[in-house]
């Protein structure tokens, strides 16, 4: 396509070009299709960047979570979309993962499951794999540590007791929140969840420790133990 036709960008006004109505306007007058432009660059010949965004949001009902858990191969299946775009697009929503999980303070105060949920479900919810993890508090119920203890899944030979008896020491913990995820997205506690939260409960009583919950993340939702009854 010539370049001088009026379908080429350098015709748009202002206002139509991400890059420019940025500038004029703010991020926050911009779609999510003219953010997505933005970040691929270009589009074809036949097609601008933000008619291709928009068919790849399309693509996954113009949800983004959905986008951030495309891969390489997935991306790279959309005309336009070579190796080198679908690399920008997989860091750009990495990122985005990345500043949710650290807007979460550190010395949050638990007073609820659901603030367990917004510490822990943009760090492990959106996994495709099972993580294990343990928030150490203070005597003031406030996050002292978050830390992952395994990967793969919950049985009592994979979580090591010890180990999170000797973390909960070295950061002077006063008490403990489990929380691991379910990728398959069901809330239920399964004979294993219980066994290693009975366990691990138990022995932080010994040490003059209290397990406060576990908590079961998935990408939309959460159970907890203590809000189920469930020990």
């Amino acid at each position: 396509m010539d370049s001088n036709t009026p379908f080429s960008i350098k015709f748009w006004a202002d206002d139509d070009k991400p890059r420019e109505k940025l500038v004029l306007k703010g991020k926050e007058a911009l779609s999510d299709a003219e953010l997505l432009a933005i970040i691929i660059g270009s589009g074809s010949r036949n097609e601008s960047a933000v008619a291709l965004s928009k068919r790849i949001l399309a693509h996954v009902n113009n949800n983004l979570t959905a986008l951030g858990k495309l891969n390489l191969k997935q991306l790279t299946t959309f005309k336009g979309i070579g190796e080198a775009k679908a690399i920008s697009i997989i860091a750009a929503t990495e990122l985005g993962r990345r500043r949710r999980a650290e807007e979460a303070p550190n010395l949050v105060k638990i007073i609820s499951s659901k603030i367990v949920f917004d510490i822990m479900q943009p760090i492990i919810g959106e996994l495709p794999h099972e993580e294990f993890w343990v928030i150490f508090l203070n005597n003031s119920n406030q996050v002292l540590h978050k830390s992952q203890l395994s990967k793969g899944g919950i049985t009592g030979t994979v979580v090591d007791t010890r180990l999170v008896l000797k973390m909960a020491l070295e950061y002077n913990a006063v008490s403990l929140i489990l929380v691991h995820n379910h990728p398959s997205g069901k809330l239920k506690a399964s004979d294993s969840d219980i066994e290693v939260t009975q366990k691990i409960k138990l022995a932080a009583r010994q040490l003059d420790m209290n397990l406060l919950d576990h908590v079961i993340i998935t990408e939309k939702g959460y159970l907890s133990f203590v809000d189920e009854q469930i020990f």
